[in-house]
């Protein structure tokens, strides 16, 4: 479609309005479409778009629309939005490097203790970082965890095994050392 020339000659510009929510649909529907292999690349993209973006805010988006790092269908890691996997061929294999090393640097800074009983667990975090890292573990990619509930200063850890607590508090206590 073309645009009509403005009086003084140049062609006006309709663009989508500069909200986050704008922001964020021009990124879901970027990544749905193409294989984007870094936050470089998807800011190069939406400039071309006329949205300038910073890079902090680029990783926020990301982390807000669930958008992670997998091994696309040529082997390049590439971004995926969940449940887009299959229509890019994307295998669902995690980037260790990329998704464990946000989660295990946080559990570092942010877990305090972590208790276990049955299939759930109780982390322990200083008062208002619980949903931070709740939504940390919600956006890994782990195995052995169904989902998490937060408070304002514990994280609720519900295992996919009926007796998967114990195995799962370790392994956080474990990130938390550095191990």
């Amino acid at each position: 479609m073309s645009l009509p020339a403005s009086p003084g000659g140049s062609r006006n510009i309709v663009s989508a309005p500069s909200t986050k929510i704008a922001r964020q649909a021009r990124i879901r529907a970027l990544l749905s479409t193409r294989a984007v292999r870094s936050q470089a690349e998807l800011a190069g993209l939406l400039a071309g778009e006329g949205i300038q973006v910073t890079q902090g805010t680029l990783s926020r988006d990301l982390l807000d629309l669930g958008a992670t790092r997998v091994r696309g269908g040529d082997g390049a890691h590439v971004y995926a939005l969940r449940g887009d996997e299959e229509l890019a061929g994307i295998s669902r294999e995690p980037d260790a490097e990329a998704l464990d090393a946000r989660l295990l640097r946080l559990c570092g800074e942010l877990l305090v203790a972590a208790e276990a009983s049955a299939n759930l667990v109780v982390l322990h975090t200083p008062p208002g970082a619980a949903n931070f890292l709740a939504q940390s573990i919600d956006h890994s990619v782990i195995p052995a965890v169904l989902g998490t509930i937060a408070g304002d200063d514990t994280v609720m850890v519900i295992t996919r095994a009926a007796d998967g607590g114990a195995d799962v508090a370790a392994r956080f206590l474990e990130w938390a050392d550095g191990v």
